[in-house]
């Protein structure tokens, strides 16, 4: 369901604004209106356009996990993880571990 906020985002679409911010933005939005392939999709153009971004990083696992695509989930936070490390973002890689180690436990359960 789109909201106003996803409506007004999306016109920046395709336009001069169109960035690895706006994308993070509306795939944050799509995200808490519970459309979580359109998530995926919008953080996955986030983290293609500016690939050093972990916080798009840590949402497209989030969304991808939500979505019932836990190998792809697990990828999202592999590379989020090494990411954050090498930009020195502690907290965000902590966080993606704790989520991609219960997703491997998960994974080895099935």
């Amino acid at each position: 369901m789109s909201t106003p906020i996803i409506q007004n985002l999306e016109k920046l679409l395709d336009g001069p604004r169109d960035g690895a911010l706006l994308r993070y933005g509306l795939g944050n939005e799509w995200l808490k209106a519970g459309d979580m392939a359109k998530a995926a999709l919008h953080l996955g153009e986030a983290v293609r356009r500016d690939p050093s971004y972990s916080a798009a990083w840590k949402l497209l696992g989030k969304a991808l996990a939500a979505d019932a695509q836990p190998q792809a989930a697990l990828q999202a936070y592999r590379q989020g993880i090494a990411t954050a490390t090498q930009k020195g973002d502690v907290q965000a890689a902590k966080e993606m571990t704790v989520f991609a180690k219960r997703l491997e436990k998960q994974l080895a359960g099935s």
